[in-house]
């Protein structure tokens, strides 16, 4: 990585850290997959709107380095914490 993806992956990762210290994320990291360079993260938030948001605002997102798709999920079971 470059030194500006580098800062950018930093900023991400505290973007994320305040999410995750805030409830909005509930789980969150890279995907250890062969051939694949990726994260992804479980939102707890009120709509899709509110997960585009977040993720708009994503420094590595703005900053042009890192994209998202997002995919709705019905919660079938879960486990309290």
């Amino acid at each position: 990585m470059s030194d500006d993806e580098k800062r950018l992956m930093k900023e991400h990762a505290g973007y994320m850290r305040g999410h995750f210290e805030a409830g909005k994320v509930l789980i969150y990291g890279p995907v250890l997959a062969p051939g694949a360079t990726f994260g992804m993260g479980v939102f707890n938030v009120a709509d899709e709107a509110e997960a585009r948001r977040i993720m708009d605002a994503d420094p590595s997102v703005r900053g042009g380095l890192n994209r998202y798709e997002l995919s709705p999920m019905l919660v079938a079971a879960a486990r309290a914490m």
